[in-house]
Protein backbone atom coordinates (compact mmCIF):
# COMPACT_ATOMS: atom_id res chain seq x y z
CA UNK A 1 0.00 0.00 0.00
CA UNK A 2 1.40 3.18 -0.85
CA UNK A 3 2.43 5.09 2.17
CA UNK A 4 0.10 8.29 2.27
CA UNK A 5 -2.74 5.93 1.09
CA UNK A 6 -1.82 3.94 4.17
CA UNK A 7 -1.83 7.08 6.61
CA UNK A 8 -4.73 8.46 5.19
CA UNK A 9 -6.62 5.31 6.01
CA UNK A 10 -5.21 4.87 9.12
CA UNK A 11 -5.91 8.86 10.12
CA UNK A 12 -9.70 8.24 8.63
CA UNK A 13 -10.39 4.80 10.97
CA UNK A 14 -8.80 6.64 14.41
CA UNK A 15 -10.76 10.43 13.87
CA UNK A 16 -13.81 9.25 11.84
CA UNK A 17 -14.37 13.03 11.06
CA UNK A 18 -14.61 15.08 8.58
CA UNK A 19 -11.29 17.24 7.42
CA UNK A 20 -10.20 21.04 8.81
CA UNK A 21 -14.61 21.57 10.15
CA UNK A 22 -11.69 23.86 12.83
CA UNK A 23 -9.44 25.49 10.23
CA UNK A 24 -12.67 26.88 8.74
CA UNK A 25 -13.79 29.42 11.64
CA UNK A 26 -13.07 32.69 9.66
CA UNK A 27 -10.76 35.09 11.60
CA UNK A 28 -9.17 32.37 14.43
CA UNK A 29 -6.19 31.44 14.37
CA UNK A 30 -4.61 28.37 15.82
CA UNK A 31 -1.95 28.11 18.50
CA UNK A 32 0.20 25.07 18.61
CA UNK A 33 2.94 24.71 21.25
CA UNK A 34 6.09 22.12 19.72
CA UNK A 35 8.23 21.27 22.18
CA UNK A 36 11.44 19.11 21.55
CA UNK A 37 14.52 18.03 23.21
CA UNK A 38 16.57 18.52 20.39
CA UNK A 39 18.00 21.99 18.81
CA UNK A 40 16.21 23.78 14.69
CA UNK A 41 19.17 23.23 13.50
CA UNK A 42 19.15 19.27 13.92
CA UNK A 43 15.67 18.89 14.05
CA UNK A 44 13.51 21.24 11.60
CA UNK A 45 12.62 18.50 9.72
CA UNK A 46 10.48 16.78 12.39
CA UNK A 47 8.43 20.06 12.47
CA UNK A 48 8.54 21.00 8.98
CA UNK A 49 6.77 17.62 9.14
CA UNK A 50 3.81 18.62 11.54
CA UNK A 51 3.49 22.21 9.24
CA UNK A 52 3.46 19.84 5.87
CA UNK A 53 0.45 17.40 7.89
CA UNK A 54 -1.38 20.81 9.23
CA UNK A 55 -1.14 22.42 5.48
CA UNK A 56 -2.91 19.22 4.00
CA UNK A 57 -5.62 19.69 6.68
CA UNK A 58 -6.01 23.92 5.62
CA UNK A 59 -3.83 25.09 8.97
CA UNK A 60 -1.83 27.71 7.62
CA UNK A 61 0.81 29.94 9.22
CA UNK A 62 0.40 33.39 9.20
CA UNK A 63 -3.58 33.12 8.05
CA UNK A 64 -5.51 30.30 10.83
CA UNK A 65 -2.39 29.12 12.20
CA UNK A 66 0.87 30.15 14.84
CA UNK A 67 3.30 27.96 16.43
CA UNK A 68 5.52 28.51 19.52
CA UNK A 69 8.32 26.24 18.96
CA UNK A 70 10.59 25.31 22.02
CA UNK A 71 13.63 23.61 21.48
CA UNK A 72 16.14 22.21 24.46
CA UNK A 73 19.69 22.30 22.39
CA UNK A 74 20.19 18.90 23.67
CA UNK A 75 19.69 19.93 27.02
CA UNK A 76 16.79 17.86 28.31
CA UNK A 77 17.16 19.87 31.90
CA UNK A 78 15.37 22.73 29.86
CA UNK A 79 12.66 20.73 28.66
CA UNK A 80 10.47 21.11 32.09
CA UNK A 81 11.00 25.28 31.96
CA UNK A 82 10.47 25.54 28.37
CA UNK A 83 7.01 22.89 28.64
CA UNK A 84 5.87 25.88 31.16
CA UNK A 85 6.47 28.56 28.96
CA UNK A 86 4.06 27.24 26.65
CA UNK A 87 1.38 26.52 28.84
CA UNK A 88 1.49 30.07 30.26
CA UNK A 89 1.26 31.09 26.60
CA UNK A 90 -2.29 28.69 26.58
CA UNK A 91 -1.83 27.12 23.34
CA UNK A 92 -4.53 25.10 21.98
CA UNK A 93 -2.06 22.15 22.06
CA UNK A 94 1.20 21.09 22.47
CA UNK A 95 3.43 18.48 20.38
CA UNK A 96 5.99 16.73 21.44
CA UNK A 97 9.25 15.20 20.10
CA UNK A 98 10.18 11.69 22.18
CA UNK A 99 9.68 10.54 25.83
CA UNK A 100 11.56 13.22 27.79
CA UNK A 101 9.28 15.95 26.46
CA UNK A 102 6.69 14.38 26.33
CA UNK A 103 7.15 13.40 30.22
CA UNK A 104 8.27 17.50 30.43
CA UNK A 105 4.99 18.38 29.22
CA UNK A 106 2.50 16.32 31.15
CA UNK A 107 3.90 17.30 34.36
CA UNK A 108 3.47 21.29 33.15
CA UNK A 109 -0.42 20.66 32.40
CA UNK A 110 -3.09 18.08 32.99
CA UNK A 111 -5.40 20.64 30.52
CA UNK A 112 -4.12 21.46 27.54
CA UNK A 113 -4.19 18.88 24.91
CA UNK A 114 -0.85 17.38 24.28
CA UNK A 115 -0.05 15.21 21.02
CA UNK A 116 3.36 13.72 21.07
CA UNK A 117 5.47 11.48 18.56
CA UNK A 118 8.68 9.47 18.45
CA UNK A 119 7.77 8.55 21.66
CA UNK A 120 8.52 4.75 22.52
CA UNK A 121 6.67 2.47 25.05
CA UNK A 122 4.08 5.17 26.05
CA UNK A 123 2.19 2.36 28.28
CA UNK A 124 5.61 1.36 29.63
CA UNK A 125 7.03 4.85 30.00
CA UNK A 126 3.90 6.18 31.79
CA UNK A 127 2.45 8.32 28.89
CA UNK A 128 -0.83 6.65 28.55
CA UNK A 129 -3.13 4.23 30.63
CA UNK A 130 -3.05 2.19 27.46
CA UNK A 131 -3.09 2.87 23.83
CA UNK A 132 -6.56 2.22 23.23
CA UNK A 133 -8.00 4.45 25.91
CA UNK A 134 -4.77 6.76 26.45
CA UNK A 135 -6.59 8.17 29.33
CA UNK A 136 -5.38 12.46 30.31
CA UNK A 137 -4.72 14.60 28.42
CA UNK A 138 -2.27 12.83 26.15
CA UNK A 139 -2.49 10.96 22.68
CA UNK A 140 -0.41 10.75 19.98
CA UNK A 141 1.74 8.47 17.39
CA UNK A 142 4.08 6.07 18.86
CA UNK A 143 6.77 3.31 17.34
CA UNK A 144 5.94 -0.41 17.40
CA UNK A 145 8.69 -3.10 18.37
CA UNK A 146 9.39 -5.75 15.80
CA UNK A 147 12.02 -2.94 14.48
CA UNK A 148 14.41 -3.60 16.46
CA UNK A 149 14.97 -7.13 15.84
CA UNK A 150 14.33 -6.47 11.80
CA UNK A 151 17.50 -3.94 12.17
CA UNK A 152 19.47 -7.36 13.45
CA UNK A 153 18.31 -9.30 10.91
CA UNK A 154 19.67 -7.04 8.37
CA UNK A 155 22.75 -6.66 9.41
CA UNK A 156 23.50 -9.84 9.45
CA UNK A 157 22.16 -10.21 5.63
CA UNK A 158 24.49 -7.24 4.52
CA UNK A 159 27.54 -9.34 6.69
CA UNK A 160 26.62 -12.74 8.16
CA UNK A 161 29.48 -12.41 10.38
CA UNK A 162 27.90 -9.78 12.45
CA UNK A 163 28.66 -11.26 15.97
CA UNK A 164 29.64 -8.26 18.08
CA UNK A 165 27.04 -4.71 17.89
CA UNK A 166 27.61 -2.04 19.77
CA UNK A 167 24.18 -0.07 20.34
CA UNK A 168 24.44 3.79 21.25
CA UNK A 169 21.37 4.68 23.27
CA UNK A 170 20.12 7.32 25.48
CA UNK A 171 20.71 6.14 28.85
CA UNK A 172 18.46 9.57 30.35
CA UNK A 173 15.21 8.59 28.28
CA UNK A 174 13.39 5.90 29.51
CA UNK A 175 11.98 4.47 26.05
CA UNK A 176 15.93 4.45 24.51
CA UNK A 177 16.67 2.20 27.31
CA UNK A 178 13.48 -0.05 26.71
CA UNK A 179 14.61 0.19 23.28
CA UNK A 180 18.08 -1.17 24.23
CA UNK A 181 16.45 -3.57 26.32
CA UNK A 182 14.36 -4.98 23.83
CA UNK A 183 16.74 -4.92 21.19
CA UNK A 184 19.14 -7.13 23.43
CA UNK A 185 16.23 -9.58 23.98
CA UNK A 186 16.17 -9.88 19.69
CA UNK A 187 19.90 -10.01 19.95
CA UNK A 188 20.38 -13.05 22.11
CA UNK A 189 17.82 -15.25 19.94
CA UNK A 190 19.94 -14.42 16.66
CA UNK A 191 22.92 -15.43 18.61
CA UNK A 192 24.44 -11.85 18.71
CA UNK A 193 26.16 -10.02 21.49
CA UNK A 194 24.90 -6.58 22.30
CA UNK A 195 27.39 -4.23 23.76
CA UNK A 196 25.27 -0.87 24.95
CA UNK A 197 26.53 2.53 25.29
CA UNK A 198 24.83 5.17 27.08
CA UNK A 199 24.75 8.67 25.30
CA UNK A 200 22.74 11.76 26.25
CA UNK A 201 25.47 14.17 25.85
CA UNK A 202 28.61 15.33 23.87
CA UNK A 203 31.32 14.06 26.68
CA UNK A 204 29.04 10.36 26.82
CA UNK A 205 29.62 10.43 23.22
CA UNK A 206 32.89 10.90 23.21
CA UNK A 207 33.52 8.00 25.88
CA UNK A 208 31.65 5.68 23.84
CA UNK A 209 33.18 6.46 20.72
CA UNK A 210 36.45 5.86 23.01
CA UNK A 211 35.17 1.91 24.20
CA UNK A 212 34.56 1.59 20.34
CA UNK A 213 37.73 2.03 19.66
CA UNK A 214 39.12 0.65 22.39
CA UNK A 215 37.48 -2.99 21.36
CA UNK A 216 35.98 -2.24 17.69
CA UNK A 217 32.89 -4.26 17.58
CA UNK A 218 31.26 -5.92 14.32
CA UNK A 219 28.55 -3.41 13.49
CA UNK A 220 27.43 -0.09 15.11
CA UNK A 221 23.53 1.08 16.20
CA UNK A 222 21.63 3.37 17.29
CA UNK A 223 17.96 3.57 19.34
CA UNK A 224 15.61 6.22 17.63
CA UNK A 225 16.05 9.45 19.84
CA UNK A 226 16.22 13.07 18.81
CA UNK A 227 19.11 13.94 21.53
CA UNK A 228 21.03 11.20 19.61
CA UNK A 229 19.75 12.13 16.13
CA UNK A 230 21.59 15.54 16.86
CA UNK A 231 24.97 13.91 16.85
CA UNK A 232 24.13 12.11 13.70
CA UNK A 233 27.02 13.93 11.97
CA UNK A 234 29.67 12.89 14.41
CA UNK A 235 28.23 9.60 14.98
CA UNK A 236 28.03 8.96 10.83
CA UNK A 237 31.92 10.15 10.50
CA UNK A 238 33.00 8.11 13.43
CA UNK A 239 31.58 4.35 12.06
CA UNK A 240 33.02 5.54 8.71
CA UNK A 241 36.65 6.65 10.21
CA UNK A 242 36.38 3.33 12.10
CA UNK A 243 35.11 1.21 8.66
CA UNK A 244 31.77 -0.07 10.58
CA UNK A 245 28.41 -1.60 8.99
CA UNK A 246 26.07 0.62 10.65
CA UNK A 247 22.30 0.81 11.42
CA UNK A 248 19.97 3.62 12.35
CA UNK A 249 16.76 4.49 14.16
CA UNK A 250 16.23 7.54 12.00
CA UNK A 251 16.84 8.17 8.25
CA UNK A 252 18.77 11.36 8.92
CA UNK A 253 21.79 9.09 9.88
CA UNK A 254 21.78 7.44 6.43
CA UNK A 255 21.38 10.82 4.40
CA UNK A 256 24.08 12.12 6.35
CA UNK A 257 26.14 9.18 5.14
CA UNK A 258 25.44 6.22 7.41
CA UNK A 259 25.20 2.44 5.66
CA UNK A 260 21.37 1.80 6.46
CA UNK A 261 18.02 3.02 8.70
CA UNK A 262 14.85 0.03 8.91
CA UNK A 263 12.20 1.86 11.09
CA UNK A 264 9.06 4.23 11.08
CA UNK A 265 9.23 7.19 8.91
CA UNK A 266 9.09 10.15 11.80
CA UNK A 267 8.00 12.21 9.22
CA UNK A 268 4.84 10.00 7.88
CA UNK A 269 4.42 9.95 12.17
CA UNK A 270 4.05 13.90 12.26
CA UNK A 271 1.69 14.03 9.66
CA UNK A 272 -0.33 11.67 10.91
CA UNK A 273 0.09 13.37 14.26
CA UNK A 274 -1.29 16.42 12.60
CA UNK A 275 -4.64 14.97 11.78
CA UNK A 276 -5.03 14.23 15.93
CA UNK A 277 -4.09 18.25 16.30
CA UNK A 278 -6.94 18.97 13.82
CA UNK A 279 -9.59 16.59 15.25
CA UNK A 280 -9.10 17.81 19.05
CA UNK A 281 -9.16 21.49 17.75
CA UNK A 282 -12.40 20.43 16.55
CA UNK A 283 -13.51 19.03 19.98
CA UNK A 284 -12.50 15.55 20.48
CA UNK A 285 -10.82 14.83 23.72
CA UNK A 286 -6.76 12.96 24.34
CA UNK A 287 -8.18 10.19 25.89
CA UNK A 288 -10.80 9.28 23.39
CA UNK A 289 -8.26 8.90 20.48
CA UNK A 290 -6.34 5.75 20.19
CA UNK A 291 -2.63 5.80 20.72
CA UNK A 292 -1.78 5.22 16.81
CA UNK A 293 1.30 2.79 15.62
CA UNK A 294 1.84 2.82 12.43
CA UNK A 295 2.71 -0.60 10.15
CA UNK A 296 5.03 0.64 7.47
CA UNK A 297 8.34 0.27 7.58
CA UNK A 298 11.24 2.36 5.51
CA UNK A 299 14.54 0.70 4.60
CA UNK A 300 17.51 2.96 3.20
CA UNK A 301 20.55 1.93 1.86
CA UNK A 302 23.38 4.41 1.57
CA UNK A 303 25.28 2.41 -1.79
CA UNK A 304 27.99 5.37 -1.48
CA UNK A 305 28.66 4.40 2.12
CA UNK A 306 28.52 0.48 1.14
CA UNK A 307 31.04 1.05 -1.47
CA UNK A 308 33.74 3.21 0.63
CA UNK A 309 33.65 0.04 3.02
CA UNK A 310 33.98 -2.79 0.81
CA UNK A 311 30.44 -3.83 1.32
CA UNK A 312 28.58 -5.93 -1.61
CA UNK A 313 24.69 -5.37 -0.92
CA UNK A 314 23.10 -8.34 -2.05
CA UNK A 315 20.51 -7.61 -4.85
CA UNK A 316 17.52 -9.05 -2.86
CA UNK A 317 17.85 -6.62 -0.21
CA UNK A 318 18.33 -4.04 -2.73
CA UNK A 319 15.41 -5.04 -4.33
CA UNK A 320 13.49 -4.81 -0.99
CA UNK A 321 14.82 -0.78 -0.37
CA UNK A 322 12.34 2.04 -0.43
CA UNK A 323 15.57 4.34 -1.03
CA UNK A 324 18.50 4.11 -2.04
CA UNK A 325 21.01 6.33 -1.82
CA UNK A 326 23.77 6.47 -4.69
Amino acid sequence: MERRAFLASMAGSLLAAPLAAGAQQPGRVWRIGWLSPASASTAASELDALRAGLRELNYVEGRNLAIEARWADDKSARLRDLARELVELNVEVICTSGTPATLAAKQATTKIPIVFGRAAFPEQTGLVATLARPAGNLTGVTFIGPEYGKRLELLREVAPRVERVALLYNDENRASVLAMELTRQWAKSLHVVLEPLGVHDEPSLETAFGVVRRRPPDALMTTADPILSSYRAGIVEFAAAQRLISMYGDRVYVKAGGLMFYGTSTTDMWRLAASYVDRIIRGAKPADLPVGQPTLFELVINLKTAKALGLTIPPSLLARADEVIE
